[in-house]
């Protein structure tokens, strides 16, 4: 078979921003020849050139031309672009170039979190990734699956490995949505040693898949010496799926909640997706009760209309009804409307005031029952009121001392 010695990664166009494109030639002779174009030469062409050639003598390669169209990408992308071009006339390789990793990504999440909104970033879209964690959703998902093209899979998989170790996102949980599996296990790799908090599992119809992922993701964590958790959120989106929810929700002690996605799901029955939702009741009330049942969280479905936000506050409030307690968004501007959407009523949280005061007193008083007027309240009671109370201080509609008012 004839060695491929020229490829290609990256986009380029006068629309494009916050990324590059590399054409690498592999030659016998003549060094490295390297011919860069940047918005940005005057300010950062030397370090652009330094990475470029240090990649270069990292995978050996002495000779090459190389063109490279930069539209002002950050290290990161330019890294991995370089490392696709790589990847793709010599696929047997097995180094990683690895950036340094920024402490801005180091730190952990939990299994009971807020995860009121997860904001999707298409994982081959580097310029939707930087300023991502400003817009304060509970969680930011690279996307490795439905938003990159086939044929772009691999550059994904090093784009959003570069990312989780360099970018910035202010705090939010940072998860990774793979690809439908068996695919995804690989991408497992590019991803769980480099502080992955939610894996999301698409199109999850058994349990096996679970506990398939959650085998990959313990020996990738041996191997690296990874000791913080990783958690896990199935994506219900067939009607099998739909019956086995609670197998699925149960598979695992790391799953952190489990999700919805009706595009899929109602494709798969036959039917259109509606406003009105008659379609998938029973698979969002199914997902709601098999969450529940294994104590994790149910998270409902994006709402595609970018710009209906009232038609996505209804939405919202009706998947709280059913007792979801998160939303996936499509866009920055949809984060907004959904915590405010989420946020506990004026009676909810009176009454979550009411339960945790009487718990504290009967606490202080070392009673063993707790009632609050004719009504027990048990520890369940009590972990909901003080989750409302939380949202509530969330969004600013109680002060800090509130038990003093």
């Amino acid at each position: 078979m004839k060695q491929i010695k020229k490829s290609s990664a990256g986009i380029h166009g006068d629309s494009v921003r916050s990324d590059c494109y590399i054409e690498l030639e592999i030659k016998s002779s003549g060094g490295i020849k390297l011919n860069l174009k940047s918005k940005v030469e005057s300010m950062y062409g030397d370090s652009i050139r330094k990475l470029i050639l240090d990649m270069c003598k990292f995978f050996n390669i002495k000779n090459a031309q190389i063109l490279l169209e930069d539209y002002g990408a950050l290290p990161f992308t330019l890294a991995a672009r370089f490392e696709t071009a790589v990847k793709r006339i010599f696929p047997s390789t097995k180094k990683e170039f690895l950036l340094p990793i920024s402490k801005k990504t180091i730190y952990k999440s939990a299994k009971d979190r807020l995860r009121r909104s997860r904001l999707y970033l298409p994982g081959n879209e580097p310029k939707f990734f930087i300023n991502a964690g400003l817009h304060e959703p509970d969680g930011l998902i690279l996307d490795l699956e439905d938003s990159v093209a086939p044929s772009q899979k691999d550059a994904a998989q090093l784009l959003v490995r570069n990312a989780l170790r360099s970018v910035d996102f202010y705090g939010g949980e940072r998860m990774v949505r793979i690809n439908q599996l068996p695919k995804g296990l690989d991408d497992l790799k590019f991803i769980v040693p480099h502080n992955v908090h939610v894996i999301l599992i698409p199109k999850c119809e058994s349990a096996r898949q679970v506990k398939d992922v959650e085998k990959e993701v313990e020996k990738i964590k041996k191997q690296n010496k990874i000791k913080n958790d990783v958690y896990y959120m199935p994506i219900i989106e067939s009607a099998l799926g739909v019956i086995n929810s609670f197998e699925i929700a149960s598979a695992s002690k790391n799953n952190c909640a489990l999700a919805v996605g009706l595009e899929d799901y109602t494709a798969d029955i036959g039917t259109q997706r509606t406003d009105e939702g008659r379609e998938s009741f029973f698979a969002r009330s199914m997902v709601v009760n098999a969450a529940r049942a294994a104590g994790i969280q149910p998270i409902d479905s994006v709402y595609s209309d970018v710009s209906n936000m009232q038609g996505l506050r209804e939405s919202v409030l009706e998947a709280k009804s059913l007792g979801f307690e998160g939303k996936g968004c499509i866009h920055p501007r949809q984060v907004k409307v959904v915590h405010e959407a989420f946020a506990p009523t004026t009676e909810e949280i009176e009454k979550a005031k009411k339960i945790v005061l009487a718990f504290e007193d009967a606490e202080k008083k070392g009673l063993g029952v707790v009632s609050l007027g004719s009504k027990m309240i048990d520890p369940p009671v009590v972990k909901r009121a003080m989750k409302t109370i939380n949202l509530a201080l969330m969004n600013n509609q109680i002060s800090k001392d509130w038990r003093t008012i």
